[in-house]
């Protein structure tokens, strides 16, 4: 399937869940923040939420300093 993600279209394996998809980008899930179709997934979701043909996903990454 077919899903855009920050703004660029990627593949993605049918029905594959948010979680798995962070796990595949390298993403520590717990550093981030997730919106799909404008809608932000909160992260006790990502486990369960199943991605489908054309989402949209914006992925934040949370970055510490001072």
């Amino acid at each position: 399937m077919r899903i855009v993600l920050n703004g660029e279209p990627r593949d993605a394996a049918d029905n594959l869940l948010l979680s798995e998809l962070l796990v595949s980008l390298q993403l520590d899930s717990s550093r981030v923040a997730v919106e799909v179709n404008e809608k932000i997934v909160p992260r006790a979701r990502h486990a369960t939420h199943s991605l489908k043909e054309g989402d949209r996903l914006e992925v934040v990454t949370f970055v510490g300093g001072g």
